[in-house]
């Protein structure tokens, strides 16, 4: 009998979980980028807390294990700005990554009032690039130079306005 991914909000409790699958999941875009000082993977658990404690954080368990999450926060001007999706390797290509975001941009349109969602990802990271076109969002603006080998695409896409038809 198989068991099925259920989305959460994460709690204090799941803070080193996500910082270990954080760690195990951008070890591919480390590599890509040649790299290993990159910001997931130098990221403190005290860092980690605090981003649960300000941030909208959400989790995919499979029983107990946390085998996914992403983080989001709205900013004063209406602008969720979306971080750190990450899968389990061996979860990857399920469609778990768009069911983390679309429950997260749920939430902050919900709760936080997002006008707008915003995420970036690496020039080189293909599929990151595929997924987040598939799910609506646009690169704005061009690629931001971080280092010689990588830079970040932006992306953003405007939260769906809600029509509400008259019930009889």
């Amino acid at each position: 009998m198989g068991m099925s991914v259920t989305i959460s909000t994460a709690d204090h409790s799941d803070a080193e979980k996500i910082l270990k699958l954080q760690y195990l999941c951008y070890q591919g875009e480390a590599e890509l980028y040649g790299d290993y000082t990159i910001e997931p993977l130098t990221q403190t658990l005290d860092d980690l807390r605090a981003e649960l404690a300000q941030s909208v954080v959400l989790v995919a368990r499979l029983g107990e294990e946390v085998v996914g999450s992403v983080r989001g926060a709205v900013d004063m001007d209406g602008t969720a700005r979306i971080g750190k999706l990450i899968v389990h390797p061996r979860l990857q290509r399920h469609g778990l990554g768009g069911r983390l975001l679309s429950a997260l941009e749920v939430r902050l349109a919900d709760e936080a009032e997002a006008k707008r969602y915003r995420l970036f990802t690496g020039h080189r990271s293909e599929v990151n690039l595929r997924m987040y076109r598939k799910l609506g969002y646009a690169q704005v603006g061009v690629a931001e130079p971080v280092t010689r080998r990588l830079s970040l695409v932006h992306m953003e896409k405007d939260v769906p306005t809600t029509t509400y038809a008259a019930s009889a």
